[in-house]
């Protein structure tokens, strides 16, 4: 199993791109609770300098709800993350990443979490695929 759900973008625009990813959350009924713009709050901060690298704090209500329903601590693991950043190494490719929600039961290994991961794994991945040319 793998920590992430992800795809390569090749493209310069970063904005277009953390854009492109909201609309295809969106398509699958993930609404964004909350966004970090790392790049950002490290230079502001530390005064540190870092690629482009976004954190959308994805949520889908009716699977929260459900997951929540199963087990009250799973909340310390929403909502689904999903990062957006620049390849440190090619200034050209940004890089979408999204917590496969299969982590949450291994973490937590209470089985009635695996339905609500496998519709949010599946969510996700036909986001992540939306992005893919």
């Amino acid at each position: 199993m793998t920590l992430a759900i992800s795809t390569t973008l090749h493209t310069e625009m970063f904005d277009e791109a953390v854009e492109r990813t909201r609309a295809a959350l969106a398509a699958e009924g993930f609404g964004i609770l909350t966004e970090i713009d790392m790049t950002a709050t490290l230079k502001a901060k530390l005064g540190a300098d870092m690629e482009d690298y976004r954190i959308l704090g994805a949520c889908n209500p009716p699977l929260a709800h459900q997951a929540v329903g199963v087990d009250r601590q799973i909340g310390l693991l929403l909502p689904c993350n999903v990062v957006v950043r620049r390849d440190r190494s090619d200034a050209a490719t940004v890089i979408v990443e999204a917590m496969d929600p299969q982590v949450m039961v291994q973490v937590t290994g209470d089985a009635g979490l695996e339905p609500v991961a496998e519709v949010a794994g599946a969510k996700l991945r036909a986001a992540i695929a939306a992005l893919e040319p």
